[in-house]
Order: C-alpha cells, then structure tokens, then sequence
C-alpha cells in the first residue's frame, strides 16, 4: 500500500512538472549591462537585451516600463513562437547628467511570473562646458559665475578678506572694466582691467571688517562700468556675516567672561486677526563675570520690533526684552525672528522665535 501511495505522488509530481513547463518561457541571454565609462557630449547609447522563448506557447510582451524618464525602451512587438528570440532594447540619456547611474526596466509578458526585470549602468564623464555655460549670470555685457559674492563668516578683526570669481567677455569688442558706488570697506578689482573678446579674467572683492564696524549679516551693492558707461543695471552684490573674533582671548579672560542666558528663546501667541498686534517680554541675564554688551538687535521682518532697556548688563542683572509684531498685511502660519548679539564668546549669537497663525478678517 505504502509503494502504490509513494508510486501515486511522484506520478503526480511529473505530471505536475511538466503542466509547469507549458506556456511560454522567457529566457534572458543576460539581464544586465554594463555601459562603462560614456561621454556625455556623445548622447545616447542604446543596448539591446535578447531573449528565448524556451516554452511550448507565443510569448507576448505586454509592456515595458523605464525607472527614470533618461531611459526609453523598445521591444519585440509580435508574439515570440516557442524557440524564438526577441528583444528589448534599453536607451539611456546620459545629457546633463554626469557620474554613476543604474537604471531598471520592468518588462510585463504572459508568463509566469509576468514581470521580469533588466538592468543598465555606467558611469557618466562631464563633458568640458562652454565659456557660457561656465558664466551663466551677465552683469551688463559682462558674463559671470555670479552675480552675488558671499564673504559668508568675517571676523571684525579682518582688514583683507577677499574672494575671486571668474568672468569672459563673450561679445565682440573690448571692454574696460571700472567700479562705481565702492563702499569704503570694500575694494573691487578687475584683472585685467580690460578684456579682449572672448577673454576670461578674474574679479577680486576684499573686504575690510574694521572699516565696516558693525555686526551681523550685512549686504552691500557695487556698480560695474563698461567702457566708461554707467549704469545702476550692472550691479554686483556682497555679503558678509560679521562676527566677534574671541581668538585672542586668554584661557583666564574666557573664564572671566560674560554670559547671556535667557529664561525662555520662543513664544507662540496662538491665533490672532490680521491687523492684529501681539507683544511679548523675553527675559535674560549676565550669568558671567563680567559685564554683557549687547552688541546688535536685528529682526527678520520689518513687521517685528525689538528693543532691549539696557545695552550693557552688569554680573548678576537681568532686564526685559519686548518684541511687538504687527500682523498688518500678513496671513496664516507666520514665523519671525529676532537675533541677538553680544560679547559672549561662548554663545555671542542667540535667535528667538516668535510664531502664530493670523486670520483674515470678515
């Protein structure tokens, strides 16, 4: 009994397997490839994956499906008979998009399973970009990197900080370059100072801290001229974050130093109407031991005021802080800020938030 139940199921198993090789079948020659190192100036490179049909029934694909929009496909439109080969082919558009890349192309047929799944890769080489490109932004005739020169982090010991960026002459004449409106703080040069069409050359800003004598974020404006033409069109701007340069100070005088410590940095005042006004009073205090200047009070929006009673803190003392926002002209989630420096090296800058939501009137 037993051998006629063993005997009974392997019979069922055969029959089983080979029910299972009915249909078609696909059978990838490889389902990968490698494109290696491309050059995007080259455009697109395309590679055809082959298939068998190693089943009894036509093999149809149904669809094929790209993961990224820089690769299309094409496939074997009409049934594969058994023992037949089709393909798909993969195109890839390495353009605008140097380095590495892997891609997938999902392919949908009536087998079983239905999806199967080919690979692409490469590696992209950037092609060498033109002077344009390379100067995208125009001051007047002039192509730049850019049109804004970030100082970023200034100390306010700094009398030379400068920064270069690159510039061509993509028209067909000469153009002298000169500065107009220069800031005291801030000297321009142009190297050379004339450039010959197509020539590229150099702009150099330095900027002097001591002569701007101020603290925080700061933003200035120069005006380019152009073979002696003014205009307020051709304007470069300048940033720079002017901060408290504590690197001089001694390991005593760091130990000696003020402190400013807050009792709270936010406030939220809920759900107001628009032309509303909402006040609120932040606390601090010189923890330090020594005394606490306030160095500058700045906010965020014209709509925030803030004003300190006092300047400087003695060790020990404390004082109020008011900031008035005025939610004339704003609506919905609103977030302003408020910052704070002073002469404490360990935390010289200090931000408040005050936030809400507005509703318009009725």
């Amino acid at each position: 009994m037993k051998k006629l139940v063993l005997m009974l199921m392997m019979a069922a198993a055969v029959v089983s397997s080979v029910a299972q090789q009915k249909g078609p079948i696909l059978k990838w020659d490889s389902a990968t490839h490698d494109f290696g190192d491309l050059k995007e100036a080259d455009g697109e490179v395309t590679h055809k994956f082959v298939f068998v049909n190693e089943g009894t029934e036509p093999l149809v694909i149904t669809n094929v499906h790209p993961s990224c929009g820089c690769t299309t496909a094409d496939y074997t439109k009409s049934p594969v008979m058994p023992g037949k080969s089709g393909y798909v082919s993969a195109t890839y558009d390495p353009s605008g998009r140097p380095g590495p890349f892997k891609k997938t192309i999902t392919v949908t047929t009536n087998c079983v399973p239905q999806t199967s799944i080919i690979r692409i890769s490469g590696q992209v080489l950037e092609r060498e970009k033109t002077l344009a490109e390379l100067h995208p932004r125009q001051i007047g005739e002039l192509n730049v990197e850019t049109n804004h020169i970030s100082f970023l982090s200034v100390k306010n010991t700094n009398t030379g900080k400068s920064d270069t960026m690159s510039m061509v002459n993509l028209t067909e004449k000469p153009l002298t370059i000169t500065f107009d409106e220069v800031p005291a703080h801030i000297t321009m040069k142009a190297v050379p100072e004339t450039l010959q069409p197509n020539q590229t050359g150099k702009l150099i800003a330095i900027y002097d801290a001591t002569k701007r004598n101020d603290w925080g974020f700061m933003m200035d404006k120069v005006y380019l001229t152009f073979n002696g033409e003014k205009s307020k069109k051709n304007v470069l701007s300048i940033s720079a974050t002017i901060e408290e340069d504590f690197s001089t100070l001694s390991a005593q005088q760091l130990a000696d130093a003020p402190a400013i410590t807050f009792t709270e940095t936010e406030f939220s005042f809920g759900t107001i109407k628009q032309g509303d006004k909402v006040s609120h009073t932040f606390t601090f205090s010189n923890t330090g031991k020594s005394d606490l200047l306030i160095r500058k009070v700045m906010s965020s929006c014209g709509c925030t005021v803030a004003k300190t009673k006092v300047d400087v803190l003695k060790l020990g003392e404390s004082t109020d802080f008011e900031v008035t926002f005025n939610s004339a002209g704003k609506r919905n989630r609103q977030n302003k800020t408020i910052t704070i420096i002073s002469n404490d090296p360990n935390k010289s800058k200090v931000v408040l938030r005050i936030f809400g939501d507005v509703k318009e009137g009725e």
